[in-house]
Formats: C-alpha cells, sequence, structure tokens
C-alpha cells in the first residue's frame, strides 16, 4: 500500500484501487478552501497513479460536515454564489468526470455541500451511525455543489424538496429506504467493504467507466450547478443570511425577518 499526504486530505493506493481520506477531524472534515484544495491535489494523483477505481471516505467522526463557515465572513465581497463557482464546482466537475467508478463510504454525518460531496458517489455506502442533512435554511442559504440536480434523482422531488425545505436529518437506515444509499453497513465494516467492491470495480470491463459516464448528465448539471450559484449568490446578499450566519457562530437558533 502506498500512501501521500496532502492538505487536510490522505490518499492510499491499495493496488488498481485509490482511497481518498477526507482528513481535519476537528471541523468534522469540514470542505474549507484549504480541504478543497487538498481533494482537487489528490484527485489530480489519482488521474495519474494508473488507478481504476476509487473510495471516498473521512477521518474520525463523520464524513464532512458542510463549508466551513468561519470561512464565510472573510468573504463578504465575493459573495456566496462566486465562492461555490470558484472553490467547490471545479471540485464536483473533476469528481463528475473521473474516469473510472466512483465509492463513497459514508461513515458519519454528511451535511450541507458534505452531501453533495457523499451523493457523486457511483454507490453509496454508509454506516449505521451516518446521516444525511441539507442545512443550508437553517443559515438563509440555498441547497448547492449539485444537490438539487443530485438528489430529485435519486430519491424524487417529493422527498427531496422535504430534505431542502425542512432541513431535518436523514438517518442512515431511512435513507436505505428511501434509495439514497446503496448499502447499510455496522461501522466496523464500513471501510473494508467499500475497499472490496472498489476492487471489484477495478478489476472490471473497460466498459465501466463507460458505463458510468452514461449515466451523467453533463449539460443538465452544469446548468443546475449555474442556476444554485446564483440562487446562491442573491441568497448570500440577504439580510437573513447574515442573521443566520451570525446565530451559528454564537451557537443559536436563529431570527429571520423573511428578508
Amino acid at each position: 500500500m502506498t500512501q501521500q499526504s496532502f492538505d487536510r486530505v490522505r490518499l492510499a493506493g491499495h493496488g488498481k484501487v485509490a482511497v481518498i481520506t477526507l482528513d481535519h477531524p476537528p471541523t468534522i472534515n469540514a470542505l474549507s478552501s484549504t480541504l478543497a484544495g487538498g481533494l482537487e491535489a489528490a484527485l489530480e494523483a489519482v488521474l495519474g497513479g494508473g488507478f481504476r477505481a476509487l473510495v471516498l471516505t473521512g477521518a474520525g467522526r463523520g464524513f464532512c460536515s458542510g463549508a466551513d463557515m468561519k470561512e464565510l465572513p472573510g468573504r463578504p465581497e465575493e459573495g456566496a454564489g462566486r465562492v461555490l463557482e470558484r472553490l467547490y464546482h471545479p471540485l464536483f466537475r473533476t469528481l463528475r468526470d473521473l474516469p473510472m467508478p466512483v465509492v463513497t463510504a459514508i461513515n458519519g454525518p454528511a451535511v450541507g455541500i458534505g452531501m453533495s460531496l457523499a451523493l457523486m458517489g457511483d454507490l453509496i455506502l454508509a454506516a449505521k451511525s451516518a446521516y444525511f442533512l441539507l442545512s443550508f435554511t437553517r443559515i438563509g442559504l440555498v441547497p448547492d455543489g449539485g444537490l438539487t440536480w443530485l438528489l430529485p434523482r435519486a430519491i424524487g422531488v417529493t422527498r427531496a424538496r422535504e430534505l431542502a425545505l425542512l432541513a431535518e436529518p436523514l438517518p442512515a437506515e431511512k435513507a436505505l429506504e428511501w434509495g439514497l444509499i446503496n448499502r447499510l453497513l455496522p461501522d466496523e465494516q464500513l471501510a473494508e467493504e467499500a475497499l472490496g467492491i472498489a476492487g471489484r470495480l477495478a478489476d472490471g470491463a473497460a466498459s465501466l467507466p463507460m458505463t458510468r459516464a452514461l449515466f451523467q448528465d453533463r449539460e443538465a448539471h452544469e446548468a443546475q450547478l449555474a442556476r444554485e450559484a446564483a440562487s446562491q449568490q442573491r441568497a448570500g446578499e440577504t439580510e437573513d443570511f447574515a442573521e443566520g450566519l451570525k446565530a451559528f457562530l454564537e451557537k443559536r437558533e436563529p431570527k429571520f425577518s423573511g428578508r
């Protein structure tokens, strides 16, 4: 097994399988600008490493807690939508266009844009302790990272709308029942099962990457990324987002005004 380290990300090679681990447990692997850069670098290494399948998972007690909210106050002039386009969309395009199957192993909470990351897997495995949460409306923002494209395709518009509007956690068992994930596993078996499935994919025919690509509607995905960014830019300019972010940082419930 070969290993490489990047900013808050680890890459391990298991034969033809690459395993990328988000590795910043203090923030439950929040998708900060630092971690996003490390993940992009790790994906570039995967592309040049002769691998034929990828496992994406998290270190510690969770998969990814979403964007690093503590970075947002430092970007008032750029705006939330432009942050998406600059920092996160290139990352999701790289994952979408990888010429190999992707298995995501969700080892705990997958929140906000961390849920977007989880759903980029062709096969999605979750530990029993895992849950999914669209937390955006809790701080006055809209779902992003392609979630409004990914989620309805997986579970239907009715359930996707419920998750987005009510911002209630979806336990892994319910996610399996709804068809959001492929397999539910005891926590201690998740890594081994993900590696085993990825190994089967890595040993598969040359047609597997082509099969993966057939399920990718790139034009529709791009269009929805653009719609999300435009809406996020507007949401980030509201008084309610300022209040939501302030409340999050102060660890209290927000008091929204509808403005």
